[in-house]
């Protein structure tokens, strides 16, 4: 398994992999084609063969702030440490870029407890963080829960 930066050739397939996820349960927001374009810097893929078998997004909100967002894989490699892998591959690149907090916002905690990531009140985060909350289904009733990472 390798972890490497997207292509905009992969755009199509990441979005395909999050709005799966995105419309099955809620875990995940759904993105437009259009936004994984102006934003494939941020994202890392697993393929297998040509094939976007996984995915996660590195997003920069401030100087010291970032996001993990948008991870998914597809069911039969989950649970398999692709997830772990495009985590570290996230905070490896926060590091490079000299950021001092990662945070994520997900109905799953214990995976990212699992990566070294603590649980902390939402209402600790800056209120940038709060920007994409319109697109959830949950909205106002955030049932998520934030974590962060320090680096």
């Amino acid at each position: 398994m390798k972890v490497e930066k997207a292509k905009i050739s992969d755009a199509a397939a990441i979005q395909q992999l999050i709005n799966h996820f995105a419309g099955q349960d809620d875990d995940i927001l759904p993105r437009a084609l259009s936004e994984i374009c102006e934003n494939i810097r941020d994202y890392f893929v697993v393929r297998e063969g040509e094939q976007v078998i996984a995915c996660a997004a590195l997003h920069v909100d401030w100087l010291d702030l970032a996001e993990i967002r948008s991870l998914a894989a597809i069911e039969p490699e989950q649970h398999q440490g692709i997830g772990s892998s495009l985590v570290q591959a996230c905070l490896d690149e926060a590091k490079e870029l000299g950021i001092a907090t990662v945070y994520c916002l997900t109905r799953r905690p214990s995976f990212f407890q699992k990566q070294g990531f603590h649980l902390v009140d939402k209402m600790e985060l800056p209120r940038k963080v709060w920007g994409e909350c319109y697109r959830c289904p949950k909205f106002p009733n955030c049932d998520a829960s934030a974590l962060i990472c320090h680096l």
